[in-house]
């Protein structure tokens, strides 16, 4: 090897770690969560994040996320989302509706992601859901159109119903749910030839006189309306339902896991997995706005069989043929 070609390659072998120093970093995607309650959905949070890793998304390598919680309220959203923006986070995942619209009053340029819309047009957060516009996008929980649904069901397993009551919370009309998702239960007790009874709790302190309005009434069932506050309450909810023997049908799982009776609606951690996808979107530069809001595509109906036989009532084998879970 002559003198030229052995210097040569000493100074490639030189050159080789200073290129490497050279490359730059990877960019670290850096998003804001924004949610009303830590507790009160970690596997919700687990199915978004399991969402990222099918992406090829690890966090604390190439992204990272800053969590941000209300405590279950609605009035330190914007300025818990205004922190985010603060941080110059490339996006920001909100939880839910209230969420979201604490999130659109702290920026209206950072995209927004909501994995569980209950209304996002009523609610103002976007123009349609096949054009969203804005910085708003996300999955709709599709409300209104399950409560008919859970009617059939509690019709189904208590034939004899001819009056059910609906609980819902008042203020949720402001957050986009409440009056579509009250005229759809309506159109369906009507179709089914039973009575509605309507009953608001504000809050929690009006929860126990609402259940006894409904046993004043002779109500024969109870169905729900969503609401946050009642989610949060919704093991008191189901107490008393026992307690009133009211069959009742709620929205989502967990009010079947703390006892009550039947449970029918979107799988809401296949929503939280799926918005990974609206967030990897975004991040390789899709707008928002032009992302329509998809609709869910998994469904689950749970039954409590130790509750019914509490109450008295005899599933029909149909409808427990039907359920993806049934707790013995």
């Amino acid at each position: 090897m002559d003198r030229r070609t052995l210097v040569a390659g000493a100074a490639a072998l030189l050159a080789a770690p200073l290129a490497a120093q050279a490359q730059p970093a990877p960019k670290v995607a850096r998003i804001g969560w924004l949610g009303t309650q830590a507790a009160g959905g970690p596997h919700l949070l687990a199915a978004f994040r399991k969402g990222l890793q099918e992406l090829g998304y690890v966090e604390g390598s190439n992204i990272r996320i800053e969590y941000r919680y209300s405590e279950g309220k609605s009035e330190p959203l914007p300025a818990l989302a205004a922190e985010l923006v603060t941080l110059k986070v490339d996006l920001i995942v909100a939880a839910n509706t209230p969420a979201a619209l604490g999130a659109t009053r702290a920026t209206r340029v950072i995209p927004i992601v909501c994995p569980a819309f209950s209304d996002p047009v009523a609610s103002g957060l976007v123009a349609s859901f096949a054009r969203p516009g804005g910085n708003v996008t996300g999955l709709s929980l599709f409300g209104p159109e399950l409560v008919g649904k859970r009617m059939e069901l509690l019709k189904q397993a208590m034939p004899v119903m001819a009056r059910v009551a609906v609980l819902l919370v008042p203020t949720d009309v402001v957050e986009g749910q409440g009056e579509t998702t009250l005229k759809a239960a309506e159109v369906a007790a009507r179709a089914l030839g039973v009575r509605v009874q309507i009953v608001e709790a504000r809050g929690p302190g009006d929860i126990g006189q609402a259940f006894s309005e409904m046993t004043k009434e002779r109500a024969d069932a109870l169905t729900l309306l969503g609401g946050r506050m009642l989610f949060e309450e919704r093991r008191r909810v189901v107490d008393l339902a026992a307690k009133t023997r009211l069959p009742a049908v709620y929205g989502v799982r967990e009010y079947v896991e703390v006892g009550g009776l039947m449970a029918y609606g979107p799988d809401v951690q296949d929503l939280f997995r799926r918005a990974a996808t609206y967030v990897d979107r975004i991040l390789k530069g899709a707008r928002p706005g032009n992302l329509p809001i998809e609709q869910p595509t998994k469904f689950e109906l749970l039954i409590n069989l130790k509750t019914a036989k509490a109450l008295g009532l005899t599933i029909p084998p149909s409808l427990l043929a039907r359920a993806d879970q049934v707790i013995e």
